[in-house]
């Protein structure tokens, strides 16, 4: 799993490349909050997910709660093939509130 990040202004492009598993949820946690915390804004680029799993799916979660708490936007796009696959699984596209589309532009 790899996470990198780009900033416009005050604006935070995150993109997580790799998996987002149980195996790698402490270090993506760290990661994530310390970006959010430094951000105004956050945006997160889904496209690189190879595997997600339950602990994925929940650093997601908690992150969108996170940036709720703070008053922060955040908002996740490129959803890959992998996250597509759990958020239909645990029925959660409109909990994540953000247009769930594919990796490529190919609408859902």
């Amino acid at each position: 799993m790899a996470i990198s990040s780009i900033y416009h202004h005050e604006r935070c492009i995150l993109r997580i490349d790799g998996s987002l598993t149980i195996y790698e949820a402490g270090e993506a946690k760290r990661r994530l909050m310390e970006e959010l915390n430094l951000a105004r804004e956050v945006e997160v680029d889904l496209a690189g997910v190879a595997e997600l799993d339950t602990a994925g799916i929940q650093l997601l979660l908690m992150l969108k709660r996170e940036a709720a708490r703070q008053e922060k936007p955040l908002f996740f796009h490129g959803h890959s093939k992998a996250v597509l696959a759990v958020v239909d699984l645990y029925n959660m596209a409109g909990v994540f509130g953000d247009p769930v589309v594919l990796a490529g532009g190919a609408g859902r």
